[in-house]
């Protein structure tokens, strides 16, 4: 990781402010893009558990450093904390399988390897209850996340295979080949299973559209079957009230002619 503050005049010209923070933003890419790291820090309560995701492509190393400072109410600042402080680290791999589990001090150092692409979730809690005496049980915890290439110690691999800068270099590069590799083979996993859910999903569609259509279909012919009886009942019972009129009509006409 890197930390670094950038301070630069601002002066009366416009064009001369511009330039300044073009150059300035030139160079924070720059050197964002030689040191590329997860570097955040974050407060955090008793026994209270805080998980972070990362995107990590199969057969990738992962290193993870953390250091711990509490609320100093007399100098007004954090302050690193005391060693009987522990933290707790949990990895879960996609499949929500867990490939570490430990406790750590203060201050730790732990390191894993993925052998499933896809987003591992970190999880840190602290399980001491001695910070509830300090700071009203925050903590401030530094983590620092490197994956891939920049997990070696390029110094170190160059002092002890005695490599030239020359070498050193292409070592470099070929584990950041190696790297890219890696990750495009990662993307094709993500977009593989991208495909497969939208086959998925549009499948699931096309026969939902063709069970709507059935049940659509049987419910017209049940309705045009029940309209059907319903009226040829109503015309059958018309036509009975019909003859039964007529009936009437013949036997009052038979019984009574003069009123006919």
């Amino acid at each position: 990781s890197l930390g670094f503050s950038l301070y630069y005049a601002v002066g009366s010209s416009p064009y001369h402010t511009n330039m300044l923070s073009f150059s300035a933003a030139g160079v924070i890419l720059l050197l964002a893009w030689i040191y590329p790291s997860d570097s955040l820090y974050f407060h955090i309560g008793e026994t209270e558990k805080k998980c972070f995701i990362e995107e990590i492509p199969d057969e990738t190393m992962v290193i993870g450093k953390y250091r711990t400072q509490l609320w100093d109410k007399q100098t007004g600042s954090f302050l690193p904390s005391t060693p009987g402080l522990g933290m707790h680290v949990e990895i879960k791999d996609p499949d929500t399988k867990i490939i570490l589990s430990r406790q750590y001090g203060s201050d730790g150092r732990f390191t894993f390897t993925s052998h499933t692409p896809g987003e591992h979730q970190i999880c840190l809690h602290s399980n001491s209850t001695k910070m509830a005496l300090f700071a009203g049980g925050k903590l401030r915890v530094h983590l620092d996340i490197q994956v891939g290439e920049h997990t070696n110690n390029y110094p170190e691999i160059a002092a002890k295979d005695k490599l030239t800068e020359l070498q050193l270099r292409v070592r470099q590069l070929l584990d950041q080949v190696e790297q890219i590799q890696k990750e495009q083979n990662y993307q094709r996993y993500r977009e593989e299973r991208f495909r497969m859910t939208s086959e998925s999903t549009n499948q699931r569609v096309l026969w939902w559209s063709i069970a709507q259509t059935v049940i659509l279909i049987v419910t017209g012919i049940w309705q045009m079957k029940h309209l059907k009886s319903f009226f040829e009942a109503k015309k059958l019972h018309s036509e009975r009230a019909f003859h039964r009129s007529v009936t009437s009509t013949r036997e009052l006409m038979v019984t009574h002619p003069k009123v006919c």
